[in-house]
């Protein structure tokens, strides 16, 4: 005759309560030991809510080639580092091949990649060519600038995640610890021009510059 303690039911007991154990506190270690990622992450909205969001908000609230080609340009010489203009550019024109694809029933869409992709006069950068495909989309200034920033948020921690700093629960736990602060970035910096556009984290411009000279290059972006 088996024990009590030896019972199935037992055994599933102690078995279900382990792991609810488990889980209950595998998000509280896994961000408690990742705590300074929140600083890393306010610094990247901060520059690219000061830097960024003024192109996507001009590029998206009047959706216009001619108007976006100037943005573009401007983007061009405003970006100090190659690294950061080529993913930029990679990023950008990408985009517009999948949104062409995707959206085969907007014409302007359709008239950007048959005439302007493989111009030398347009980059394609990412911002701009962002708050222009939303636009014709039809998405309003105030989402567009959300979304931007929330894809600078989740690439940041997909970059942890990649680099193993932290694991997907953990990255998960930190996106929405820091949503309400990259709320009030957006509040900070949307509905700007891009005439008041300017870099609040230099040293993050200076580092990614380097990343051609890394004997490892990991991301492009």
């Amino acid at each position: 005759m088996l024990m009590e303690s030896d019972s199935p039911v037992s055994k599933k007991s102690r078995l279900v309560n382990s792991v609810d154990c488990a889980m209950e506190e595998a998000p509280s270690n896994a961000v408690g030991a990742n705590q300074s990622l929140h600083w890393t992450q306010w610094q990247v909205l901060e520059n690219t809510g000061s830097l960024l969001l003024p192109f996507v908000y001009c590029a998206s609230k009047s959706p216009d080639t001619a108007a976006w080609v100037k943005l573009d340009q401007l983007l061009e010489a405003t970006l100090t580092n190659e690294v950061g203009r080529k993913a930029s550019t990679s990023q950008g024109s990408a985009l517009l091949r999948v949104a062409a694809s995707v959206f085969i029933e907007i014409q302007a869409l359709q008239d950007l990649r048959r005439t302007l992709l493989s111009s030398k006069n347009v980059s394609f950068h990412h911002a701009p060519i962002f708050g222009l495909i939303c636009g014709l989309v039809g998405f309003d200034s105030e989402t567009v600038q959300r979304a931007y920033m929330f894809v600078t948020m989740r690439d940041v921690f997909s970059a942890a995640t990649r680099l193993n700093l932290i694991g997907p629960l953990a990255a998960s736990v930190l996106q929405h610890q820091v949503a309400a602060d990259a709320e009030r970035m957006v509040q900070k910096w949307r509905d700007r021009d891009v005439s008041e556009a300017s870099q609040t984290a230099p040293l993050l411009d200076a580092l990614q510059g380097c990343h051609a000279y890394m004997f490892s290059r990991l991301f492009c972006s």
